[in-house]
């Protein structure tokens, strides 16, 4: 049996679902994740069988993200211009955008902002209806600019695609969150090296350690 994103929602913090997976064996069980929480790890440390795999099927390094400072104060009524010129700037190189935030109330806003400089962008979070509508309007590239909370962090995969991370010190984008949403980018072969931001007002634990692990499994 094999088990894939096994720290994602529904199996995270659900002991039901893994006595049932254990239930329902007939043989080996393999859990697949990029960032194993802290059950996965201490299995681990007690002799769990681990076979690590750090290379994409292209063979290219995963994009390491850069850490941008800039001022929030003014957030969600008004996006900083340096964000704004990233996003001009990434979709003039003809590559997608999704750009992640860290509450639902911010998606609709801060697409509207984007929106302002003549861009096809949509807003999408849990809590909307025309979710996967948007979605793959924004795979048939009629979309430019995906505006998106964590719902996004994992499965969706669209070549050319940048990624950036408005006020990535927030508590919502913990380190595991923010290895899988850089994991977005460099998905096809022609554009490996698709670029990722952090922008932040301030360093956290979180986002080191994010950039660490990905240098860490670049190195590998």
């Amino acid at each position: 049996m094999v088990v894939d994103e096994v720290d994602a929602f529904p199996m995270a913090g659900t002991p039901m679902l893994h006595r049932a997976v254990q239930g329902a064996r007939r043989g080996p069980v393999v859990y697949l994740t990029a960032t194993p929480d802290r059950p996965l790890k201490a299995a681990m440390r007690k002799g769990l069988m681990v076979s690590r795999l750090f290379r994409r099927f292209h063979g290219h390094p995963l994009p390491v993200p850069a850490i941008r400072l800039v001022n929030f104060k003014k957030l969600p009524s008004q996006l900083p211009p340096a964000i704004v010129k990233w996003v001009r700037d990434v979709v003039a190189t003809g590559r997608s955008c999704l750009l992640f935030v860290p509450k639902i109330s911010w998606a609709s806003q801060i697409a509207a902002l984007v929106q302002r400089n003549g861009l096809r962008v949509a807003g999408v979070a849990s809590t909307d209806r025309l979710r996967a509508e948007k979605i793959t309007a924004f795979r048939q590239r009629k979309i430019q600019v995906l505006v998106t909370t964590t719902i996004l962090e994992r499965g969706v995969t669209v070549p050319r695609c940048a990624v950036g991370v408005v006020a990535a010190a927030d508590r919502a984008f913990t380190a595991s969150a923010l290895v899988q949403i850089a994991g977005r980018a460099g998905r096809a072969a022609d554009s490996a090296d698709d670029p990722v931001v952090f922008f932040t007002d301030r360093y956290t634990l979180a986002l080191l350690a994010a950039k660490r692990q990905i240098v860490m499994m670049n190195g590998r």
